[in-house]
């Protein structure tokens, strides 16, 4: 959220740049791809982390970063064209005009109107995430539900891959009636 408040303050300056290039970049690298490469550089050449397993918290850091690299990508694109929109607005101009230091214009005035998009966007990627999970916890070797949807649909053990889907999919629902709660505690418009 920091990141794309940061480069809408200043639309085409480097830094607004080289956050979009590198969000963007984030966003639409697949999780197997990032996850395979992260093994191979970090794992396998350098000896930092380990390939797989889940003992310590060094077993962690690839498999949270793989997860994490995409819904932050796309984060902060929401947030930076959220708040470039917002930034625009006649009441920025005014509270900039009566003299409001330009933290609090951003974080207090502009970002609470900029949050609805960026609210239903982390509610899309931790349902992505949840789907990413499949591919990442069998790449790693981790213990999870989705590691038990491979496992059971190749010893075709369709009761097990039934379960698992309702359990996502009631996940999916619970994450999503949260994000309508949230609408109205962020926008009182929305409560009517």
């Amino acid at each position: 959220m920091v990141i794309g408040c940061l480069a809408a303050l200043k639309p085409t300056s480097w830094f607004d740049r080289f956050a979009s290039a590198v969000s963007v970049s984030a966003a639409s690298i697949p999780d197997f791809w990032l996850a395979l490469m992260g093994i191979l550089l970090f794992a396998v050449t350098l000896h930092w982390l380990p390939t797989s397993g889940t003992g310590t918290v060094w077993h962690w850091i690839m498999p949270v970063a793989v997860l994490m690299m995409r819904p932050i990508g796309s984060l902060v694109q929401v947030v930076r064209g959220s708040m470039v929109e917002t930034l625009s607005a006649p009441y920025i101009d005014a509270a900039r005009g009566r003299g409001v230091p330009t933290r609090r214009i951003l974080f207090v005035h502009a970002l609470r109107n900029a949050a609805i998009p960026a609210i239903t966007v982390i509610g899309v990627q931790a349902a992505g995430i949840l789907n990413g999970a499949v591919v990442v916890e069998t790449i790693f070797g981790w213990p999870g539900i989705g590691r038990l949807m491979i496992t059971s649909v190749l010893q075709r053990d369709f009761a097990v891959v039934q379960a698992a889907v309702i359990v996502i999919a009631l996940v999916i629902f619970v994450l999503n009636f949260l994000i309508d709660i949230l609408y109205g505690v962020v926008d009182p418009r929305v409560r009517t």
